[in-house]
């Protein structure tokens, strides 16, 4: 009971710390703005937009498994980062398991891989053209999907990666030791369709 209202504790001083941090950077912004300080009130407003892809980073993490299969996920390597005003908003990535049976999911939102990959996906011509005997396209919850095996020259064990890109927002899963036939099943149970709703 001791530990369920400490780690309670815990999680409503970070949403208050986060929403103290916000007010303040949005402050910052319009004194900066009023004061025509431009510069200033950009940075700020980069601050907020980096703190908020957090939040919701934080939020996406809640809807991803904490099982991969029969793998468990490492709860201190859970990573959450924002990147609003760089390449990338938001990141989010989670372990499970370890060697030599593995897997990872990462969520990504505007990279620019994102859209070259839909291109490919979405084009027979470049799909044509990138041709690779280990790629293939499959549908995950209907979303076009790039499926690419991978054998480990060392073991000879064969692993996947699946890349699920919706709309703004990239889903890879990776999974070492596995099969084409669970990977497509791990990835039918995650909330796509939340994840790339809450990720926009």
């Amino acid at each position: 009971m001791k530990k369920t209202i400490l780690i309670l504790y815990f999680l409503l001083l970070g949403s208050i710390s986060w929403a103290q941090d916000f007010d303040k950077n949005l402050a910052s912004a319009r004194t900066a703005y009023s004061a025509g300080k431009l510069e200033d009130a950009r940075f700020a407003m980069e601050q907020m937009l980096r703190d908020l892809d957090i939040a919701i980073g934080n939020e996406i993490m809640k809807m991803l498994p904490t099982k991969l299969g029969a793998l468990e996920y490492i709860v201190k390597n859970d990573n959450v980062t924002g990147g609003s005003g760089s390449i990338t908003g938001l990141f989010v990535h989670r372990e499970y398991g370890a060697s030599p049976k593995s897997g990872n999911i990462e969520v990504m939102n505007n990279s620019p891989m994102i859209s070259s990959l839909s291109a490919m996906l979405s084009s027979p011509i470049m799909g044509g053209m990138m041709r690779d005997e280990n790629q293939k396209q499959i549908k995950v919850q209907g979303y076009k999907s790039l499926l690419t095996k991978n054998v480990n020259s060392d073991t000879g064990k064969t692993g996947y990666e699946l890349q699920v890109p919706m709309n703004n927002t990239l889903l890879t899963l990776r999974m070492d030791d596995t099969n084409e036939g669970e990977i497509t099943s791990l990835a039918n149970s995650i909330p796509l369709a939340k994840i790339a709703q809450i990720a926009q």
